[in-house]
């Protein structure tokens, strides 16, 4: 797959959201019910960032992970805005500490709150997700979930740690980006298996399914920052090279320019000096490597490992659903 296809208009995910519609507005519903609190700047800091998230794929995955299992209660619905909650809750974090501007087309909470009230707000996030996790009463599921939270906090901390490194391998950055992005994809995915009472093999490739959409999903993302923009993206593109972030497509320019370009990198990565026109320089490098269509390629071939680890399930509506969900994660433009 190449950058043009890869940027093509992507599969429509209609399907899935018609079939999880009524399930999504309970769980919508448990949200709005669960960031209430007699503290008013909570419920506004926190409606912000929920507010502009439209599509909600991780509790979107949970339900279609039940479904697909062969749920029939509402058990999957509590652990489904668990899901959302302790991912708002990164991004609240995350925004603080990469001091982004912009989050889901909207101007970063801590801009406007302030990064303590963010981070404490976000904490009151991941405290309600443990709550409707309790409240869900499953131990495997919260169990699930619980090991998320800390892999995730994991996944942060290496990559802030490492954000700077010129000499990241592709090896752990993939490492990074399992634990901070694919890891609740697939806790997602399993926790929902877990709620239907699925068989553990079944649970397994719900798991692995989650994983691979995940990093999918993040080298997407990590190409958008190189190839989108500012209204389709939520966000300004060449964010990730100010912030002197290796993400994969700049990892793959910097491992095949030439020696004369490492001064280029160290100063604008490692010591992010950068000057008009160096965001172009970078752009420019990145498509003479093809390090943008590599990217993309990788991308493409874990989707593909996703719905190779559900092609077993039976059913007519949610597999297809999901396998849609898999083509979208590549080939998505925001």
């Amino acid at each position: 797959m190449d950058a043009a296809q890869a940027l093509a208009a992507p599969p429509s995910l209609d399907p899935l959201l018609k079939l999880a519609g009524p399930d999504m507005q309970a769980v919508d519903a448990l949200i709005r019910e669960h960031m209430d609190s007699p503290v008013p700047v909570i419920p506004a800091l926190a409606d912000h960032l929920i507010a502009g998230s439209a599509k909600r794929l991780r509790p979107l995955l949970t339900i279609a992970a039940a479904r697909l299992c062969g749920a029939r209660d509402d058990n999957c619905l509590k652990l489904a805005a668990a899901v959302e909650f302790i991912h708002t809750a990164t991004l609240l974090h995350d925004d603080v500490v990469d001091s982004s501007q912009l989050r889901r087309g909207r101007v970063a909470a801590h801009l406007i709150w302030g990064a303590p009230a963010s981070v404490l707000v976000g904490d009151f996030l991941f405290a309600r997700a443990f709550e409707l996790m309790v409240g869900a009463g499953s131990m495997p599921a919260l169990e699930i979930l619980a090991r998320a939270s800390r892999v995730i906090s994991e996944g942060e901390v290496l990559q802030l740690t490492r954000s700077h490194d010129l000499d990241l391998s592709q090896e752990v950055y993939i490492e990074i980006i399992k634990a901070k992005t694919a890891e609740l994809f697939a806790a997602a995915a399993e926790a929902g298996a877990v709620s239907a009472g699925a068989a553990p093999d079944r649970c397994r490739a719900m798991r692995r399914f989650g994983q691979d959409l995940g990093l999918a999903f993040q080298l997407i993302d990590d190409a958008l920052d190189y190839s989108g923009d500012a209204k389709t993206l939520g966000k300004n593109p060449g964010d990730d090279f100010r912030e002197g972030k290796v993400t994969l497509p700049l990892l793959l320019a910097m491992a095949r320019t030439a020696a004369s370009e490492r001064d280029f990198w160290v100063r604008t990565i490692d010591r992010r000096e950068q000057v008009e026109g160096d965001l172009e320089h970078a752009f420019d490098l990145i498509r003479e490597t093809r390090a943008l269509d590599d990217t993309l390629a990788l991308a493409a071939r874990y989707a593909d490992s996703a719905k190779a680890a559900i092609a077993g399930f039976g059913g007519a509506t949610w597999l297809p659903a999901l396998n849609d969900l898999a083509d979208f994660a590549v080939l998505r433009r925001a």
